[in-house]
């Protein structure tokens, strides 16, 4: 008979992560429901730090990577203990990993509010901090991996899969898309350029979402929902399935985000075909999940765990069957750069993630605090509360997005746009902002039920010693035979390579041929980089995060070469770092507005938009007219254009300054002229000269010329 061999699990850096979870979700639900109420007020929107541009990446930040990362770093570090039967690997690298982890999002909290961003979703965080990230996910490999190399349960449980899957996979989606050159402590470039940095940025967006945001998740589902239950996971064969066809198929998806762009055709074509094929392997996790729970349905209407987790699961299942269909051509001609897609990702965030959060949070609390929970009453009152808000959060996206997208491309019986001004697009659904704001402050109300709850739980308690077990050390395995699967699962190492190789076939297809074939990304001789000015200006506009509410590309549709002008070509972006395509219209499409309009109109759009636009949402502008232009980095800017390969001479750089006030000074005479007094050194001007270039380096018919 074997020895047995004590330990004990470090349950305190599980109890620290969960705190942390239940923090953050306040602070990122908070920030979620006041840009959600500045959509509906727009009065609500406060100077330049809480203005909706620079909070909505902040609200997304903090949902996705405090909330849902400290979540699931809780769970994973919970359940890997458990199923490895041995403590984590160091418990230095554990605390490092909690707190670097805290200190990056402290970073994120200080830096995106100020416009201190990359502008590229859900990776909007500047280089310095990349490298912290990309450090502290080094810290979290190893820890889990040394802990997988001393476990003493020979095989691996496949909650474990998706930890692998989730570990090499986010590294490599994070390394790839966060190239850039730094220009200096708090800005920098990417190193792709238009086409090239949409595909890279989308295969990262909607990966990030599968890597970081689905397969941990599923992990923990697959380990929280049998203990639960009270009852093994429906089958395992299907449980093998979902995994492999899972991260095979995910990494291709991708392109379905900039479907009807700029980018290849086959490439939108491939993600869309990948994305239908995701159902199949999605549903079959929804299924082996759900069905885990035959013989425990009397135990689902009386525990408020098992509610929260079967939600998260249906959540899940929709959000995976909405997400295919509107990768469908068709139905993405309508839904893209609509609220539509805001419905969907929310189902995802707040369903499917939120509600496994507190499904842990539920579940972990009595266990690591050694108390029953205070109140089961107040945990059901949660989750019908989050249910109800969620249900009207989504809902009322649905509805505005589907009457977003009908509108823009009604015609009336004579051939003309039925809505030609956009604002009158936006001001019909500023009713289903109202009931979004509703659902959303329903959804954040209940998390301070859970606030109220654990803190009753836990209040006065000691905090219990580390859990002690026993069980026997690993065996040198037999050489038995096995199948290939079941080797794997013995060989943490050489499973995690696979998992990589899986992973790595979809990306280098995707991504390599838009690199290596001229052909794919058309030129066109007209198209010239922004000067010192324009940069400048397209700097503040990112700063300001005028590409969350503003797309840059102009679908072939009818309804939008008229609305717009000449559909986008690939070859105007060669000379933007990043690219600004944007993902959503609150505001219309700006890649043709350049000339449209006078300098004065641009001016008093920002002073207040409703003087040129009546009903407009966005938020007065007005410091751009007060502040002064800061030009001390403008030829280290056009510098490291040089260097990524934009066509800058040295004369160029070395008369940034000059060239930039000529051309500032030529603005500011025409605004001075119609009494707008010392405006050149202001940004305004900056704006207006980076607004007044969009779209005009080529007129109508122009062709792209391979080189």
């Amino acid at each position: 008979m074997a020895t047995l061999e004590t330990y004990y699990y470090n349950d305190s850096i599980v109890r620290k992560f969960l705190i942390a979870t239940i923090l953050w979700g306040v602070v990122g639900l908070l920030v979620g429901v006041l840009i959600a109420a500045q959509l509906a007020f727009r009065e609500m929107n406060i100077g330049p730090w809480f203005s909706f541009g620079r909070l909505r990446p902040l609200h997304t930040n903090a949902v996705i990577f405090a909330f849902v990362g400290n979540g699931l770093f809780m769970g994973v570090y919970h359940s890997t203990q458990r199923l490895c039967k041995a403590r984590m690997f160091s418990d230095a690298l554990s605390t490092i990993h909690f707190w670097g982890w805290q200190l990056i999002i402290v970073a994120a909290a200080l830096t995106l509010p100020f416009g201190i961003t990359t502008a590229k979703e859900y990776a909007e965080l500047e280089w310095p901090i990349d490298i912290a990230i990309t450090l502290i996910w080094v810290v979290f490999a190893i820890n889990f991996f040394g802990t997988l190399i001393k476990r003493r349960e020979r095989q691996m449980y496949v909650a474990l899969w998706f930890y692998i899957a989730t570990i090499v996979t986010v590294a490599m989606l994070h390394i790839v898309n966060s190239l850039e050159l730094p220009v200096s402590f708090l800005k920098s470039y990417s190193i792709y350029a238009g086409v090239q940095d949409a595909l890279v940025q989308w295969w990262y967006g909607h990966n990030a979402v599968a890597f970081f945001l689905t397969t941990p998740i599923l992990g923990l589902m697959y380990y929280y929902m049998p203990k639960t239950a009270n009852r093994p996971v429906y089958s395992y064969r299907l449980s093998i399935v979902h995994f492999w066809a899972l991260v095979f198929l995910y990494i291709w998806a991708g392109p379905h985000h900039l479907l009807f762009t700029a980018l290849p055709d086959w490439a939108q074509s491939l993600g869309m075909v990948f994305s239908l094929m995701l159902i199949a392997p999605s549903w079959g996790g929804m299924i082996n999940g759900l069905l885990t729970l035959r013989g425990a349905w009397d135990k689902l209407r009386t525990d408020p765990i098992l509610k929260f987790l079967v939600v998260a699961i249906t959540f899940y299942g929709m959000a995976t069957f909405e997400g295919p269909m509107m990768s469908i051509k068709s139905v993405n001609a309508l839904s893209h750069y609509t609220d539509w897609t805001i419905g969907h990702v929310h189902s995802g965030a707040l369903g499917w993630n939120g509600f496994m959060n507190f499904a842990l949070i539920y579940y972990l609390v009595p266990r690591l605090w050694k108390r029953p929970l205070y109140s089961v009453g107040l945990a059901t009152a949660h989750f019908w509360v989050a249910t109800l808000g969620i249900i009207f959060y989504v809902v009322a996206m649905w509805i505005a997005g589907i009457t977003q997208g009908l509108m823009w491309r009604d015609f009336d019986s004579e051939g003309y746009l039925a809505y030609g001004n956009f604002v009158e697009t936006v001001v019909r659904i500023i009713p289903m902002y109202y009931v979004r704001l509703i659902g959303g402050l329903m959804y954040f109300g209940g998390i301070f039920l859970l606030v109220y709850n654990i803190w009753k739980t836990i209040a006065g308690a000691e905090v219990p010693s580390d859990e002690k077990a026993q069980a026997p050390a690993l065996v040198r395995e037999s050489k038995q035979h096995a199948s290939f699967q079941l080797l794997l699962e013995h060989r943490p190492i050489q499973f995690a390579v696979f998992t990589l190789l899986a992973v790595l076939i979809g990306g280098i297809v995707e991504l390599v041929p838009t690199f290596v074939i001229k052909s794919n990304i058309p030129t066109i001789a007209a198209v010239k980089p922004y000067t010192a000015l324009e940069l400048e200006g397209r700097d503040i506009y990112i700063r300001e995060g005028c590409s969350t509410c503003h797309s840059q590309m102009i679908r072939p549709f009818r309804a939008e070469t008229e609305r717009y002008g000449e559909y986008s070509k690939a070859g105007e972006f060669v000379y933007d770092h990043p690219f600004l395509w944007g993902s959503r219209r609150i505001g219309p499409d700006l890649h043709r507005i350049g000339g449209k309009y006078p300098d004065m109109w641009h001016y008093r759009h920002m002073e207040d938009p409703r003087s040129t636009s009546a009903g407009s949402l966005m938020p007065k502008y007005d410091w751009l007219l007060r502040d002064t232009l800061d030009i001390s980095s403008t030829a280290a800017k056009l510098d490291a254009m040089q260097s990524l390969g934009v066509p800058y001479t040295q004369a160029d750089i070395d008369n940034a300054a000059a060239n930039l006030k000529k051309q500032a000074d030529e603005i500011g005479k025409g605004l001075e002229a119609q009494g707008v007094k010392n405006i050149a050194d202001k940004e305004i001007v900056a704006v207006i000269a980076y607004l007044q270039r969009l779209g005009t380096d080529i007129k109508k018919g122009t062709k792209s010329q391979s080189q």
